[in-house]
This record gives C-alpha cells, structure tokens and sequence, in this order.
C-alpha cells in the first residue's frame, strides 16, 4: 500500500468489544454499537489531517489533533500538536466500508 485507500478518510469509532491480539478495530460512525459508557475513535482526512476523538471527564469526545504521512507498504506515521503526546506509527491491516483494523508500533527511529 503506497497510498490509503478512500474508504479510511472518514471518523472511526472504536469497536472495543472487536479487538484481539493488539489489533485495535474501528467501525464507522453510524455502525449501531452496542451500549457503552463512551467510545473514542480516529480521523483520517484527505489533506494529511488526523484527529484522535479521546473520551473526556464527563464522557464527551474531544479532538486531539495531528498530521497522518504515509511511513511505508501498509504503515502511516501519525504525529499530534501537542508536544506531550507521542508520535505512532500505524499498521493498517484491513480498510474498506464496514472496518478498519489497525496495529499501533513504537515510532521508528
């Protein structure tokens, strides 16, 4: 994969209920979730935008935001604006309409 496939440029919500073995899955938005205190997700968007939608105090979503680069075949390196928070490379193991899945690994040096 040299460059992401269309279907990830949109907002993913963590599907927790669906992850195993340090693959982290992601449904769409709309996807009818089971109940849940809250869930956080990620954004991809076409112009190298990323948002990591983290789940607040009162359980309302805020947006941190960064910058998604494509690292290497199936790898995107994500950095964020805030200087506390580390950078992550991304494995993409799965993208199309319904799921992403995703594998996070240390930022390479």
């Amino acid at each position: 994969m040299t460059e992401l496939p269309d279907e990830i440029f949109r907002k993913w919500i963590h599907s927790f209920e669906e992850d195993t073995n340090g693959i982290t899955v992601y449904r769409p938005v709309e996807y009818d979730f089971p109940l849940a205190r809250g869930r956080g997700g990620i954004e991809f968007r076409p112009d190298g935008a990323f948002i990591s939608w983290e789940i607040g105090p009162t359980d309302a979503t805020r947006g941190i935001n960064g910058h998604w680069k494509i690292e290497g075949s199936g790898r995107v390196s994500v950095s964020f604006e805030e200087s506390t928070r580390p950078s992550t490379v991304i494995e993409i193991l799965q993208c199309d309409s319904e799921v992403l899945k995703v594998r996070k690994l240390p930022e390479s040096s």
